[in-house]
């Protein structure tokens, strides 16, 4: 993979890595290349970050359809987008303007998921009874539930597949469909509205969101303010990294290679799906391992034929007729109606034309080049005989890049996503929290002529009042 002139640094990426050159020549010199990327990526603001397309900043109305949703994302070629909460006022700061984010994903198994539901006489009352004299639960309802060793459920979930093309194209055409509105599925939405940085963050508050805490995008957001200001993605970093190339810094770290740095993490122990598996299981399977992939390998077990993608659940969607008159939707038949899909409306994708391979001996540069230039998510590391090793995603190159510092995260929320003390990082739902807490708080010590807190608890309210009034 060639590199891309050096003398191209007019890009707005190139400039961000010109500003990471300056600072990384003023370095310590007894700072290990980690902790020098460390310093560099903590002195620069995400509002030096480029600005995503503008395609990327679609947002979707709270009384949008689940088919209407379906074909925006599809149209704009994005796999989320932010939902705006049409009964917010006109002047509703970004907290109270959006309510979640939607993604292709998401839609699909709450679709499954209803359609379970209903199957077992639990979704009384719910949109889902419209399937019920469509003629799909009446099918579901004879599927034995039981479990399997790995987890995934033998379940009306799978039972869709066996049904065929039938089910997807009845369940896509149907009033429960159509009518359901993405406010309505809200409850599956990660966040309320979601986790967003605000302009004074830090890169490397940014890739360490992105890479140890499993973010795929983050919106970057003005307090105060009603919009969306940026979206930051994993791709988007990943692009950055190329557009260095030739720079000091990233020439030091992208010449060590796979094996140097521990890539990749999960050698021999990939997750994947054969062939003939059916592909509803790929999807479950994704979704309970929470990864963003998987490769479809041959009877052997050991040579990847081909790789299906979670952002790929939007062909389920918006193509059914492709799997109609299948009797069972495999892995395989999935992959090859989408080539035949997309040659047809002349749209091919790389993701579909071969599995993007390495080897352990290759660069980190190597591999960020070949994923950029491709627009792909992974990469799969193989043996010389081309057996599976391992898988290389967008999210174990940015987590090779920065590290946590020692207590650079605090505890706020006990494992799930925790808040960098100080930090302008902001989850709407906790913000709230500290807001009605405040008030409370001073309306309770005005009524009082003196309050002695122990010192741990009078630091939280400190920290509480500060974070609340930083503008």
């Amino acid at each position: 993979m060639e590199s891309p002139p050096e003398s191209a640094r007019s890009s707005p990426e190139a400039e961000v890595g010109m500003r990471v050159e300056d600072l990384w020549e003023i370095q310590e010199p007894q700072l290990s290349p980690s902790e020098k990327f460390n310093s560099c990526f903590e002195s620069i603001f995400v509002t030096s970050f480029p600005q995503a397309p503008s395609s990327q900043v679609i947002e979707i109305p709270s009384d949008c359809s689940l088919a209407d949703a379906v074909k925006i994302l599809s149209k704009n070629k994005i796999m989320s987008a932010p939902v705006r909460n049409l009964k917010a006022p006109k002047n509703a700061s970004w907290i109270d303007r959006y309510i979640g984010i939607v993604e292709f994903a998401g839609i699909t198994v709450w679709l499954l998921h209803q359609s379970e539901l209903a199957a077992s006489e639990k979704g009384a009352g719910s949109p889902i009874k419209g399937l019920i004299t469509e003629g799909i639960v009446p099918r579901l309802n004879r599927v034995k539930v039981e479990s399997k060793d790995d987890g995934i459920t033998t379940s009306v979930l799978e039972a869709t597949d066996s049904m065929g093309g039938t089910f997807l194209e009845t369940l896509i055409t149907s009033d429960f469909y159509k009518k359901t509105k993405v406010q309505d599925i809200s409850g599956s939405f990660r966040w309320a509205p979601f986790l967003a940085l605000q302009k004074s963050d830090s890169f490397l508050t940014m890739l360490l969101l992105l890479s140890k805490y499993r973010m795929k995008s983050l919106p970057v957001v003005v307090l105060g303010e009603e919009k969306i200001d940026n979206i930051i993605t994993r791709s988007a970093v990943v692009h950055m990294l190329a557009e260095c190339v030739g720079l000091h810094w990233f020439e030091n770290w992208g010449k060590k290679k796979l094996h140097e740095l521990g890539l990749p993490s999960n050698r021999n122990t990939i997750i994947k799906i054969s062939e003939d598996d059916s592909i509803i299981k790929a999807f479950q399977l994704m979704r309970k391992r929470r990864i963003g992939g998987v490769p479809v390998v041959d009877k052997s077990g050991n040579k990847a034929i081909g790789n299906i993608s979670i952002r790929d659940v939007q062909y389920l969607l918006t193509a059914p007729e492709m799997y109609k008159g299948y009797r069972s939707i495999t892995a395989k038949d999935f992959i090859r109606s989408i080539k035949s899909y997309l040659n047809t409306h002349d749209d091919a994708s790389p993701r579909f034309l071969g599995v993007l391979n390495c080897h352990s001996e290759n660069t980190i540069k190597d591999i960020i080049l070949k994923l950029d230039a491709e627009k792909m998510q992974r990469i799969y590391v193989v043996d010389k005989d081309e057996n599976l090793e391992g898988v290389i995603t967008l999210r174990d190159i940015i987590s090779r890049l920065v590290h946590e510092p020692n207590g650079y995260f605090g505890d706020f929320f006990d494992g799930v996503v925790p808040l960098p003390q100080n930090s302008r990082l902001l989850v709407s739902l906790y913000l709230v929290f500290l807001v009605s807490f405040a008030f409370v708080l001073i309306a309770f010590v005005s009524s009082h002529d003196s309050i002695v807190f122990g010192s741990n608890f009078q630091f939280k309210v400190i920290n509480v009042v500060e974070f609340i009034s930083t503008p």
